[in-house]
């Protein structure tokens, strides 16, 4: 009988200490917002396992939440909901405070859809805790070394331009610089959203990157968010550019293909030798109309660095139609589908640039 109750007494320690460890998301994040294409997203990284999970909540065209301190993953949703309801961003903290009782241990900061931005930090947070509101961003950060880490983030943040989830990522490194928490790191999380920027067009989340379990989280998701830049990003501005360009804003579609060749051009200089990693630059540049004789320069190394790659080619080939080489684009299109009969993409391809080349001999 002693064993059992010795046994039950160490199970309730092990299940407080548990519970106490999982509610309580010790970190520091930033909230933003882009005033050129309305993006709002967080960036967090924490001592606590899958803080990505819990921290970040953003809607686009209404606001992004983080829920932190000994958090409340109930203030994401509800906050939404607030914002959706015509709330203010001070309103909606106040509301979702009003009816908690654990208010005095939490963190929660709101940044709206037109960059309005408020957030509260309990009395009892784990210290050093604090806060700053900023032009379009809050800051915020529990277990602290102290409040350099937090006005470094801000700094940071207001320093720079761009695109917002780099933004974001830069002015959480620049924390981590200053000294970032007391105790180590096992989570970080990057979540942004743009309207139409999902995955292929559809819904809202443009980025949703997320490293757990790991004591090098904060430069793991900046690699993540590299294979990010590299797979989807060309995609995501250039459905963008082209919505800008529908609605006659044509400043805004000028200075996010600016900030896109920027982007691209670091592709470049930290790969130059890749040929996949020139091969999708050149299609960027090519299909949007930005630099097509460059893009046709980057294809053809491309295609000399990995001569065997039939994406590559196809992108060789898409280069030379769009720079008006139509028998070019057709012959290496055709030995494609010579290759692969069985690919649909190849097939298209190659129907589009003969009939490119009809409709110009008119």
């Amino acid at each position: 009988m002693k064993k059992v109750v010795a046994v039950l007494c160490l199970l309730l320690a092990w299940r407080s200490t548990a519970s106490s460890q999982a509610e309580d998301v010790a970190a520091f994040s930033i909230v933003g917002w882009d005033a050129l294409t309305g993006d709002l997203g967080i960036a967090v990284k924490a001592q606590s396992f899958g803080a990505g999970a819990v921290v970040p909540h953003a809607k686009a065209g209404v606001g992004a939440v983080a829920a932190q301190g000994e958090a409340n993953p109930g203030f994401g949703p509800q906050g939404i909901d607030l914002l959706e309801q015509g709330k203010g961003a001070r309103q909606a903290v106040e509301m979702l405070l009003s009816s908690d009782p654990g208010a005095a241990r939490r963190q929660v900061a709101i940044v709206d859809a037109q960059g309005k931005s408020f957030g509260y930090t309990g009395a009892g947070c784990l210290p050093y805790a604090g806060q700053i509101i900023g032009d379009g961003y809050v800051v915020q950060g529990t277990m602290l070394t102290g409040e350099t880490v937090l006005k470094s983030i801000g700094r940071s943040f207001e320093i720079s331009s761009g695109d917002l989830a780099e933004r974001l990522l830069s002015a959480l490194e620049a924390g981590e610089q200053a000294g970032g928490r007391q105790r180590g790191h096992q989570s970080a999380a990057l979540l942004v959203v743009r309207d139409g920027g999902g995955f292929g067009g559809f819904g809202d989340r443009m980025i949703d990157l997320r490293v757990d379990d790991d004591s090098a989280a904060l430069s793991h998701l900046r690699r993540l968010f590299g294979t990010w830049q590299r797979t989807y990003l060309g995609g995501v501005q250039a459905r963008s550019i082209e919505a800008f360009n529908e609605k006659k804003n044509f400043a805004a579609a000028q200075e996010l293909t600016r900030r896109m060749v920027v982007v691209l051009n670091a592709q470049i200089r930290e790969h130059p030798d890749d040929p996949e990693v020139l091969s999708g630059v050149a299609r960027v540049l090519a299909t949007n109309n930005i630099d097509r004789q460059r893009a046709l320069d980057l294809a053809k190394r491309a295609s000399k660095l990995a001569p065997g790659n039939l994406r590559i080619l196809d992108t060789l080939a898409e280069c030379h139609f769009q720079s008006g080489n139509y028998d070019e684009a057709i012959a290496i299109e055709s030995e494609l589908v010579a290759k692969d009969p069985s690919s649909d993409e190849y097939w298209k391809q190659l129907k589009k640039f003969k009939d490119g080349k009809e409709r110009q001999s008119r």
